[in-house]
Parts: structure tokens; C-alpha cells; sequence
């Protein structure tokens, strides 16, 4: 039996298709065929976080129903995907960070002076070359062709 994880990993319940279908159907009418064919991509999982279901919950409501009715099952089910709580990390300068608002002053001047490197291949080398000059110029940097 497939198990689900709400807020806490620790008190996972147990699935219930006629349950989760109940809640689907609010919203648009889908048959109980359909909702497991959208779930087959999580049957190699013993558990699975509710927000795996309100996705594909959408999917399927935006299929029968509207678009509409697929935004209100989405904020009916908004508390399970936590959005503000992750913080994005980088390295920079050999300091893995969230914000550079704890730095001191020093460390804030060799981040901005750094060369920033794109990997967008898209852009031809003219136009790279272009930003490279403008970046180096924007910090008072010489650039050697």
C-alpha cells in the first residue's frame, strides 16, 4: 500500500484512491481509469509527497474541467508545496551563500569585480565578446583580446 506524506515525513497515511478521486471530482468529472493512468509514473515509489497528487490532480482537472476549476484545487491544496522555504544557494568566490548581506565590504567588492561567465551558447562570439569588454569596463577592469 502506497503511503503519503503530508506536512511531517513521520506521519505518512496510507493512499485511498476513492478518496483522492472524491477530491478530483469537486472539480471536474474523472473516472477512476484516468486518475490511475496519471499515477502510474509514481508506482515505483512506496511514498510520495501529497504535492506529487495536487500535480497531477491539476493536470487532470485542467483536462476535464477548466482551467478555472484547476487554479481553485491548486490554492484549496497551496499549504502542501512550502514555497518560500528553500533558499538558493551559490558559490561564490569559494563561499557557498544565500544573500551577500552578512558580508563585509571587502568580500562585497571582490564579488562585484568578478567576471561573470555565461554559458549561453546561443550567443555568437561577437556578441560575447561585446559583453566580455562591457562587463570588464562595467568594473574597472582591463580585458586583453
Amino acid at each position: 500500500m502506497k503511503k503519503i506524506i503530508y506536512k511531517n515525513p513521520n506521519d505518512a497515511e496510507n493512499f485511498s484512491l476513492a478518496r483522492y478521486a472524491k477530491s478530483l471530482n469537486k472539480y471536474a468529472k474523472v473516472s477512476e481509469k484516468e486518475i490511475k493512468d496519471a499515477l502510474k509514473e509514481f508506482d515505483q515509489y512506496e511514498t510520495m509527497h501529497v504535492s506529487c497528487l495536487v500535480e497531477a490532480g491539476i493536470k487532470l482537472i485542467e483536462k476535464h474541467g477548466t482551467k478555472k476549476a484547476a487554479k481553485e484545487y491548486f490554492e484549496a491544496h497551496a499549504e502542501y508545496f512550502d514555497e518560500g522555504k528553500f533558499e538558493r544557494l551559490r558559490r561564490i568566490t569559494g563561499y557557498l551563500v544565500g544573500t551577500l548581506d552578512r558580508w563585509n565590504d571587502a568580500k562585497k567588492a571582490e564579488e562585484a569585480a568578478r567576471v561573470k561567465h555565461s554559458v549561453n551558447s546561443a550567443v555568437d562570439d561577437a556578441t560575447r565578446l561585446v559583453m566580455l569588454e562591457t562587463q570588464a569596463m562595467d568594473h574597472n577592469i582591463a580585458y586583453a583580446q
